[in-house]
């Protein structure tokens, strides 16, 4: 009989090289939220990939960048926390680059201080020729003894499956950590407010979406006259600036209402059931700053 493996991963990489994407792609389900914004990941999500041979958990951490609040500092201490919790760490680059960037530099070299099992990851490799892509391989090979190199199109969901079996061959044997129906820590409540600030982001212009943060007040079941489960959510868009209230909200509320329109859907398919979402918009000018919003993003 085949020995059962489980294990912790960690996935790090700089803002917006397709983390979130490559989350959801290992775990077939949608976990973590995507946006092509940088710092849409602000704390660590677990993905737990269940087979009847392993079981892996994997972080995704928040994208390496210069922090500039107590919040950007909070994210990037989380993704390097985790490296000396882990097994495996995969690092994921983007094909496109071309030498080793400052932010990956940082990176490599906590890498090389923890001193852990990696595999490189090269993602977006449907955007350059197959040439290039050998020349980035050879420049990262010298830097250090990757347990392996995996070109991906985590967008195209290619590549995915060897990233999952270089994964194994590196973890210990082990116990199932989860049960076999869990695929995250996530609560409901988290992910319903990471509906939310995905379809903020989305719509929202470039400079408004680092000063967002989603709270839900309420998030109640109940029945409808005819009999039938209902969720009545409140929610709270926070913004650093009344200026950005007024770009959330759009002309005659319509931008909130396709927020709330586009999330309510997604919210719906969540919980199996309908949704009554109401959302609103406040200003809180120091929320990056504010310790007691900022611990929320803290590894626990």
């Amino acid at each position: 009989m085949e020995e059962f493996k489980s294990g912790f991963v960690t996935l790090v990489g700089r803002t917006n090289v397709g983390k979130s994407t490559l989350l959801n792609s290992l775990a077939d389900e949608k976990i973590a939220i995507t946006a092509n914004k940088v710092q849409t990941t602000r704390t660590a999500i677990k993905a737990i990939i269940n087979d009847e041979n392993y079981q892996i958990i994997v972080t995704d951490t928040p994208g390496i960048h210069k922090p500039r609040t107590k919040l950007g500092k909070t994210m990037i201490d989380t993704a390097f926390t985790m490296f000396s919790e882990v097994d495996v760490i995969l690092f994921l680059i983007e094909a496109t680059s071309t030498e080793i960037g400052r932010g990956d530099r940082k990176i490599l070299d906590k890498i090389k201080e923890s001193k852990k099992p990696c595999i490189l990851i090269i993602n977006k490799i449907d955007l350059i020729k197959r040439e290039k892509l050998l020349d980035l391989i050879e420049i990262y090979s010298k830097e250090y003894d990757f347990k392996a190199v995996v070109p991906i199109s985590a967008t195209k969901d290619d590549g995915t499956k060897t990233v999952i079996e270089e994964i194994v061959k590196l973890l210990p044997e082990g116990p199932k950590y989860y049960s076999d129906d869990e695929y995250t820590d996530q609560t409901v409540r988290q992910i319903s407010e990471e509906i939310i600030r995905e379809k903020a982001l989305k719509l929202l212009d470039d400079e408004v979406p680092h000063g967002i943060y989603v709270e839900i007040e309420s998030f109640k079941e109940r029945k409808t006259t005819k009999g039938e489960d209902i969720y009545d959510i409140d929610a709270t868009i926070y913004c650093i600036r009344e200026s950005h209230k007024g770009i959330i909200i759009g002309k005659g509320g319509n931008l909130l209402k396709k927020i709330a329109s586009y999330a309510r859907q997604d919210i719906e398919k969540l919980l199996g059931t309908k949704v009554n979402l109401k959302v609103w918009v406040k200003v809180k000018e120091d929320w990056q700053e504010n310790d007691s919003i900022v611990k929320k993003f803290k590894l626990t």
